[in-house]
């Protein structure tokens, strides 16, 4: 009987579809489990397609590509190295499921499917997969492991079910993206099924972006009394070896490294870089490009941008109207020059002229409004399109998650772009990641060190300098009474006597409710882009534009 076993946790980075690729990853992390004398690497959900398929996995002829692949794979196993768990859409009969496959000594040992399928949130897996039963033990080398597919590890029966059939250690692949508060909701999970069960875990997370979520990685062990024994490190591909040894019928962790996750500020900003860095380089767009107003928001979009890609594939461009004063200019000049992109200055005066003449005469009669103003933005996105169809770079949008709430963007304008890396980021947060990145130079960010956002930038009224003199508090609340209210419409649902009874005024909470339904056209509209909260626009929060229910009460 074997009483010691290496274990490998593979936090890959796979990209959704590329089967090639993907396989590749997978043999590269093989090879040097192989030379760290590893028995056993565990790969994340789905790690031959990557996570989420959607629909994708619904074509008959991927999913052949997809068993060819997993075959040859488990073909190469015969060679007498580390044996795999990885995770693959699988067919049985004429249903496809969610599983995880043990490839050992040149075969398909065992698989087990997902049973309990997530359908919240961003997820809605019982759109394209079979439930599987609740499933027993794989025997691996005398071993009995007890795999649980993501979702089966947040509710207690599976594990259980395992543990009564003889399971000695608990196998978990994951496909979990980021939010601020998932770190603590897997870890407290995991707690409560070693706790029920009395089994040590490996939990293994995906890392990466794919399209609006980002995977965090940060998998870890943890031993039979529940402790953390071994974690991998936040936001980048990792092999975790771990140790372990049989001891009275017990297996304990023996040896594993840990890096403590990112947390707060840090995560949030690492995510944000992660997410546009791989939306940019699996898209395979040469870079991006970007208005600079001199603003907070595009500045901050900025410094993402050139920690995730670098200074030479960042394109910053000035696009001043009469209304830009002097010292937006000279903060846009200095934020490209503190981080090292190149600025171009456009002018949209003569594209403003030229809009005032051709609708002189349909608008003759009228006077100046918001049209006007939103001419403007809108010749801005003009600009930037066309430089991004003439050179390629991807425009990437600058508005936060407090104005795209209340609809406080211009569609066709500054909503113009491919990606946006504030879209689930309130302005409150803005200010406070501006700073953090002034202190904190990011583990692995090809930016510079030091300061990159100017404290005038980060201290002056935020506006949107489409008129004289003009505010964003001219018409919004203030950030911070906007932020809180808007958490309690979006994040957690609450109603107005709820949210009035935090200190707000009545009013305030009814106009800024009115805002944010009247806006979910806009968002419709909107680009992808990172989430961080626990309920951001896009696939977490689906409402339905023609809304009666506001007016009705």
């Amino acid at each position: 009987m074997t009483d010691r076993l290496t274990i490998a946790l593979a936090q890959i980075n796979p990209t959704v579809g590329s089967l090639r690729g993907n396989l590749e990853r997978i043999r590269a992390a093989r090879g040097e489990a192989a030379a760290r004398s590893v028995d056993l690497v565990v790969f994340p959900e789905l790690s031959v397609t990557g996570y989420p398929p959607e629909d994708l996995v619904l074509k008959p002829f991927f999913q052949d590509h997809v068993e060819t692949g997993v075959r040859e794979l488990a073909e190469e196993t015969a060679d007498g190295g580390p044996a795999l768990v990885i995770g693959a859409p699988w067919r049985q009969g004429a249903r496809l499921f969610n599983a995880a496959l043990l490839l050992d000594q040149g075969r398909i040992e065992a698989v087990r499917l997902k049973h309990d399928l997530p359908n919240y949130g961003v997820f809605d897996e019982k759109r394209v997969f079979a439930a599987g039963p609740v499933p027993g033990p794989v025997n691996f080398r005398d071993i009995r492991l007890g795999i649980l597919v993501c979702e089966d590890m947040w509710t207690p029966d599976v594990a259980e079910t395992l543990a009564e059939c003889g399971a000695e250690l608990l196998i978990v692949p994951n496909g979990s993206p980021f939010d601020t508060e998932k770190l603590d909701t897997r870890l407290n999970l995991a707690v409560s099924r070693v706790t029920e069960t009395g089994l040590p875990l490996l939990y293994c997370n995906q890392v990466g972006g794919q399209d609006e979520l980002v995977f965090d990685g940060a998998s870890f062990v943890l031993g039979a009394d529940r402790a953390l024994m071994a974690q991998a490190p936040s936001f980048r591909e990792h092999l975790l070896v771990t140790q372990w040894l049989r001891e009275d019928g017990v297996w304990r962790c023996r040896g594993g490294a840990s890096t403590p996750p990112a947390e707060g500020l840090e995560a949030i900003y690492q995510a944000m870089v992660l997410g546009l860095r791989d939306y940019v380089n699996k898209n395979r767009f040469p870079g991006v490009l970007l208005g600079l107003s001199g603003g907070i928001d595009s500045a901050l979009s900025a410094a993402v941008a050139v920690d995730a890609l670098g200074p030479d594939r960042v394109h910053a461009v000035m696009m001043p109207s009469p209304y830009t004063s002097g010292a937006s200019l000279e903060d846009a000049e200095e934020v490209a020059h503190l981080l090292g992109c190149r600025l171009d200055s456009i002018s949209i005066e003569p594209a403003m002229h030229a809009f005032d003449t051709m609708l002189a005469p349909a608008m003759a009669g009228r006077d100046p409004d918001i049209t006007e103003e939103n001419l403007q933005s809108r010749a801005r996105g003009l600009t930037l399109m066309a430089l991004s169809n003439k050179f390629g770079a991807m425009v990437l949008s600058t508005g936060n998650k407090s104005e795209m709430s209340v609809g406080y963007a211009t569609l066709y304008g500054d909503m113009c772009g491919g990606y946006s890396v504030l879209k689930d980021v309130y302005k409150t947060t803005v200010f406070r990641l501006a700073r953090w990145r002034n202190e904190t130079q990011p583990v692995g960010a090809r930016g510079p060190a030091g300061l990159v956002v100017p404290e005038r930038v980060i201290t002056k009224p935020p506006t949107a300098e489409l008129k004289p003199n003009q505010t964003d508090q001219d018409t919004l609340p203030p950030y911070d009474e906007l932020d809180d209210i808007l958490e309690c419409l979006v994040e957690r649902d609450l109603g107005v006597a709820e949210i009035v009874a935090r200190g707000h005024q009545r009013d305030t909470v009814n106009r800024v409710w009115q805002m944010l339904d009247r806006a979910e056209y806009k968002r419709r509209q909107a680009p992808p882009g990172v989430k961080i909260t626990r309920r951001g626009f896009g696939r977490d929060r689906r409402y339905p534009i023609t809304n009666g229910f506001l007016s009705a009460i």
